[in-house]
């Protein structure tokens, strides 16, 4: 049975069943991209939630994993070589469990670092973006009388967007036919901005052809469908 004693995250959330991989996170655009990789790469995982609005990742326990104080962060007992692995940053995490499985990221070099590099595009741009432009327009900001911050935000928000749209101009995913981290990396946040933000006015996203299909078809994946309430939020 695998040791996870040295790792004091797991006195604060104890696993239940130590054998398999221990996902810490909350159903954010960030926290889903694992949650939804796990379920689609079908790997067992134990998941606990993690309750941001109580400052949890703050924690000690939490910090030990993540001295970030961000979600997500994975504890796998059967990580390289056998040794239990704790891993931090969403994209990160992505490609570990991607190499992992051997599942959704092309085996041919170029096309690796092809869809790599999409999942650095969501991380650096797409992703901070649209986060800054959904605390400019649905939470604490939205006050803000200067709207010039907002209106940054969505300008380049929009911007990022249609480079998605140019970019699914004829393709199916965003490495063409092949569904990959790439794509699990972006569903969330679209879903997001367009959906808990409700900044798609904002962002013109009626103007587009692609990234709407793209995201139907996202959305309809049974594994992108369970990743998107994992872990579950308590009543």
């Amino acid at each position: 049975m695998a040791d996870l004693s040295a790792y004091p995250i797991t006195t604060r959330w104890p696993a239940q069943n130590p054998q398999v991989l221990q996902l810490y996170s909350t159903p954010t655009p960030n926290g889903v991209k694992v949650s939804i990789m796990l379920e689609e790469t079908g790997l067992a995982y134990e998941p606990h939630f993690i309750n941001i609005g109580a400052n949890e990742t703050w924690e000690p326990e939490y910090l030990s994993l993540n001295p970030n104080g961000k979600i997500p962060v994975i504890l796998d007992p059967d990580g390289p070589g056998g040794k239990p692995l704790a891993l931090f940053e969403s994209g990160a995490i992505l490609i570990y469990l991607a190499e992992k499985t051997g599942q959704f990221l092309p085996a041919d070099p170029a096309g690796r670092y092809e869809a790599i590099q999409w999942v650095m595009f969501q991380m650096g741009g797409l992703g901070p973006m649209f986060g800054q432009l959904g605390f400019f327009h649905k939470f604490a900001g939205k006050d803000f009388e200067d709207k010039r911050p907002r209106d940054r935000y969505a300008k380049e928000s929009a911007r990022l967007i249609r480079v998605l749209e140019t970019r699914l101009a004829g393709r199916d995913w965003v490495m063409g036919d092949e569904y990959t981290i790439a794509d699990i990396s972006m569903l969330g946040w679209v879903r997001n901005l367009i959906g808990f933000y409700g900044a798609g006015d904002l962002v013109g996203y009626d103007e587009l052809v692609h990234v709407p299909k793209w995201l139907e078809r996202g959305l309809a994946r049974p594994a992108v469908q369970r990743g998107l309430d994992i872990p579950k939020r308590p009543a």
